[in-house]
Formats: structure tokens, C-alpha cells, sequence
């Protein structure tokens, strides 16, 4: 049924629980898992003052997705599961839609933000992966409670 399944991260509390989620899946199924992290670079040219420091922020961009794609290694490793890790960057949607047909992903899990009680089903970027993809996309999302206890943590 699934054979590769891509879990895109941006480190966020909603992309965690996609990738237990995703990783419990693939344990299940005995599948391997890729996590993408898509850096958003500013596209509009700037300043010459400004562009001096462009590529410190691609570096920290890079480090960050680093970072973020080697905890959903971890949690991977640690249910047994392989791991493939990936950096990209571009429009995080397009970026994502085209890794997975670029690697013949099977399937896409990925989190949506929670937007209150009475707020859009999915999150502006699954959202559009939902509506280009031409594999499965799940999507899970933090429930009310979640949330609420995340705030209250900040």
C-alpha cells in the first residue's frame, strides 16, 4: 500500500504529532519515512545593506532545518523505522508536492495548525499540498486541549 512516506516538518508542535503519527504508520506497515524541511527564503531583492547578511540567514535557515529533520530521525530510529532526510527550498507547498513526486513518496502526512473552534479545517499550506498532490495527503492537527496547553506553556 505504502512503501515511502513523506512527513514534511517545520519543527512545530503540529508537525511532531504528524510525524508520530506518520513514523507509527510506517512501523506499522514497514515502510520508510522521508521528513523535508522547505526553507521559505525572501524572494524580492533587496538592499545592498541588507543582502550582506542574506547568506548568514540561508545559514541559520539551514541549521534550523537540520535540526528539526534530524528529531524526526530520531523519532524514526527510535520505532525502528528508516529515515531519509531532506532540505529544500522554494514555495513550501510546490517544494513539497514535487519531492514527493520526485521520489515516488506513496503518501504525505503533515500537521495543521489549530485555528479556534470554529476555524479552517487545514492550515494554509496543507491545504494547498492537499489540493496539488496526486498521492494520499493525512493530515492531523493539535485538538482544542493541545493547543490551549501549548499556549499556556509559553
Amino acid at each position: 500500500m505504502y512503501d515511502t512516506i513523506l512527513i514534511p516538518t517545520d519543527g512545530s508542535d503540529e508537525a511532531r504529532k504528524a510525524a508520530q503519527h506518520g513514523i507509527e504508520l510506517a512501523a506499522t506497515l514497514g515502510t520508510t519515512v522521508h521528513t523535508l524541511y522547505v526553507m521559505d527564503l525572501p524572494g524580492v531583492p533587496r538592499a545592498l545593506s541588507i543582502r550582506d547578511d542574506e547568506e548568514q540567514v540561508r545559514r541559520e535557515y539551514r541549521e534550523y532545518g537540520e535540526r528539526v529533520t534530524e528529531e524526526v530521525d530520531e523519532m524514526a530510529s527510535d520505532a525502528g523505522v528508516e529515515c531519509v532526510t531532506a532540505i529544500k527550498s522554494g514555495t513550501i507547498h510546490e517544494e513539497i508536492v514535487k519531492y514527493a513526486d520526485d521520489e515516488g513518496v506513496d503518501a504525505i502526512v503533515m500537521g495543521t495548525g489549530y485555528q479556534g473552534r470554529f476555524g479552517a479545517l487545514l492550515g494554509t499550506i496543507a491545504e494547498k499540498v492537499v489540493r496539488l498532490s496526486t498521492v494520499p495527503v493525512i493530515s492531523t492537527k493539535l485538538s482544542e486541549s493541545e493547543a490551549r496547553s501549548r499556549f499556556a506553556d509559553s
